[in-house]
């Protein structure tokens, strides 16, 4: 199947960095909110979460599964892993 040549998402990887960053660097840090506040980014997750039915809540019900990826975002978030403590 061929792929578009137009739009963002064909552009080279570092070019969508680029352009992205541009966007977070146009607005100043005393109105980034949730950077200032972490109350209120708490509270806009909770509120976001509680959006969602209980039923479809999948971490609220398994919390293996919430335990599992959270640790599989840390260690996508991070890059590498750190050596195990001796």
């Amino acid at each position: 199947m061929p792929t578009s040549t137009r739009g963002f998402a064909s552009m080279d990887p570092d070019k969508q960095r680029a352009i992205a960053r541009k966007g977070g660097e146009s607005v100043p840090n005393e109105k980034r909110s949730f950077s200032q506040n972490h109350e209120l980014a708490a509270a806009a997750g909770r509120k976001g979460g509680l959006s969602v039915s209980p039923q479809k809540r999948s971490f609220a019900q398994n919390h293996e599964l919430a335990s599992m990826a959270g640790r599989k975002g840390g260690h996508a978030s991070h890059g590498v892993r750190k050596p195990a403590a001796e």
